[in-house]
C-alpha cells in the first residue's frame, strides 16, 4: 500500500485573507460532514457487526467499509488547501482477478486502511465538534465586536439600579463612549488574532485526518523512497568500483607491468651496454610520470583535492578548464566561499554528475560547446549540464547516463535528461540540501 501524490509541487502559500476563509470553510463544513459520516459508518457498523452471525452482516459491513473509504477520500481532496502539501491517497487492497463475490466482499475487511478510514469517521465528529464551536465563536466575537459601534444604538439599556454592563464593571464608567470603545476594542482582538485561531482549527482537524488517512500511506511511500535510494547507492558504488578497477587495469598496471620489465632489462644492460641501459631507464621514468599522471587523473576522478579545499565552483572550473570542447561556467561563487559550502556528499555528487556529464560529451555526443550551471534552488542544488551535440542521450541500462542516475538516486535527487534527436542535450540534476 503505497501513497499516490497527485502532485509533485507543494501548494503555494497563500495571502493571510484567503487562507483565513479557505481555513474558515474548512472547519466550519467539517462538522455536517462529520456528522453525515458518524451516522452512516455508526450504523452500517453496528448493523454489520450484530447481524454477522446471520451472514447478512459481511456484505453490510464489507459496505459499510467501502462507504468509509468514500468519505476519507472526500477529506483527502480537503486536505491539501490546509496543509499546503500533495494530496496523498493509498493504494487498497484489490480482489484478485476471477475472485468471486464473497472473497471481492473480503477484500476490504483485510485491508488495514480501510479499518483506519472507518476509525477516522467514527472519531472526527470529536474534532469536529471542539474546533466548530472555538472557529463559530472566534468569528462572532471577531464581527460582532468590531462593528459594535454600528449598533449600539439599538439595544435595549437596562434601568434597574443593580443592573451593569461590562464597561462598568471594569470601572471605566457608564457612558456610551466606554462602551463602545470597550466592546470594539474586544471585536478588534478577536479580530487580530481570528486567523491564528481559524488556522490552529484548521491545521488540529486537518492533522488529525493525515494521521488517520494517509500516515501509514507516507510512511510506505518513504519507506520505498528509502529501500529505492539504498538500491541505487548499491549499484552505483557497483559501477564506480567496477569503472575504477577497469580504468586501473587498462592504464596504470599495464605500465607498472612494462615498468617492472624496463628495470630488468636496464639491470641486465648495465654489465654489457650501459648506454642502452640508460635509455631503457629514461624510457622508465617517462613511464613512471605517466603512470603518476593517470593514477593522480583516477583520483581526481573519485575525490579532487581541491574539491575538498576550494570547493565545487573551483573544482568545476578546473574540470572545465580541462575539457576538449568550449565549456562555459555560470556557477554561484558562494558555493566556494565558507559560509556557503554545501554538505560534502552534496558536492561530491554534483562534482560527479558534471564530470561524467562532460565525459559523455567528450566522447558520444559530437559537440562544439557545453554549459555547466550550477545553483540553488529553495532547498535544491540544481545542476544543468548542456551541449549543442547530435542529442538522443537517454537514462537506458548500460548507457553513461545511467550511472549518473544511480548516484543522483541515492543523493535523494532526481535526473532528468531532455535529448531530442539531433539535439540540443541537457541533463538536469535536482539534489536536495
Amino acid at each position: 500500500m503505497t501513497a499516490v501524490a497527485a502532485s509533485d509541487q507543494p501548494t503555494l502559500a497563500p495571502s493571510i485573507p484567503r487562507q483565513l476563509f479557505v481555513d474558515s470553510g474548512y472547519v466550519l463544513l467539517g462538522l455536517p460532514l462529520a456528522v453525515a459520516s458518524f451516522v452512516v459508518l455508526v450504523v452500517g457498523l453496528v448493523v454489520g457487526v450484530g447481524l454477522v452471525v446471520t451472514v447478512i452482516g459481511l456484505p453490510i459491513l464489507s459496505g459499510t467499509l467501502y462507504a468509509a473509504r468514500g468519505l476519507a477520500d472526500i477529506e483527502r481532496l480537503r486536505l491539501p488547501a490546509v496543509l499546503r502539501q500533495p494530496r496523498i491517497r493509498p493504494h487498497y487492497r484489490l480482489a484478485e482477478a476471477g475472485a468471486n463475490a464473497w472473497r471481492r466482499i473480503f477484500v476490504p475487511m483485510r485491508d488495514a486502511q480501510s479499518w483506519l478510514d472507518l476509525a477516522h469517521g467514527v472519531l472526527r465528529l470529536i474534532v469536529a465538534a471542539l474546533t466548530f464551536v472555538v472557529a463559530l465563536s472566534w468569528w462572532a466575537a471577531a464581527v460582532t465586536g468590531s462593528f459594535y459601534w454600528a449598533y449600539d444604538w439599538a439595544l435595549p439599556r437596562a434601568d434597574g439600579e443593580g443592573d451593569q454592563d461590562l464597561a462598568q464593571l471594569l470601572g471605566l464608567g457608564d457612558s456610551t463612549t466606554a462602551r463602545i470603545g470597550l466592546n470594539t476594542a474586544i471585536g478588534v482582538f478577536f479580530l487580530i488574532t481570528l486567523p491564528i485561531v481559524i488556522r490552529g482549527c484548521a491545521l488540529l482537524q486537518a492533522s488529525f485526518a493525515k494521521a488517520m488517512l494517509t500516515g501509514v500511506a507516507e510512511m510506505r511511500d518513504r519507506i520505498t523512497v528509502l529501500e529505492e535510494q539504498k538500491r541505487a547507492a548499491v549499484s552505483a558504488e557497483a559501477s564506480a568500483l567496477r569503472r575504477l578497477e577497469r580504468d586501473i587495469h587498462d592504464g596504470p598496471q599495464q605500465r607498472l607491468v612494462r615498468l617492472a620489465m624496463d628495470l630488468s632489462r636496464a639491470r641486465m644492460q648495465l654489465a654489457t651496454d650501459p648506454e642502452a641501459a640508460g635509455r631503457t631507464i629514461d624510457e622508465a621514468v617517462t613511464q613512471t610520470r605517466d603512470t603518476l599522471a593517470e593514477l593522480r587523473a583516477l583520483s581526481r576522478g573519485i575525490a579532487p583535492p581541491i574539491l575538498v579545499d576550494r570547493g565545487l565552483p573551483s573544482a568545476l572550473a578546473a574540470l572545465a578548464g580541462r575539457g576538449l570542447i568550449p565549456i562555459e561556467l555560470q556557477v554561484d561563487p558562494q558555493l566556494g566561499t565558507p559560509g556557503g559550502r554545501l554538505d560534502p556528499a552534496v558536492e561530491n555528487t554534483a562534482y560527479f554528475v558534471v564530470a561524467e556529464a562532460l565525459t559523455n560529451i567528450a566522447k558520444h555526443s559530437r559537440a562544439t560547446e557545453a554549459l555547466v550551471a550550477v545553483a540553488r534552488q529553495g532547498a535544491h542544488l540544481q545542476v544543468r549540464v548542456g551541449d549543442d551535440g547530435q542529442g538522443g542521450a537517454h537514462l537506458a541500462k548500460g548507457h553513461g547516463l545511467a550511472g549518473i542516475a544511480d548516484r543522483v538516486r541515492a543523493a535523494g535527487g532526481e535526473l532528468a535528461v531532455d535529448s531530442p534527436a539531433g539535439g540540443p542535450t541537457e541533463i538536469r540534476a535536482e539534489l536536495p540540501l
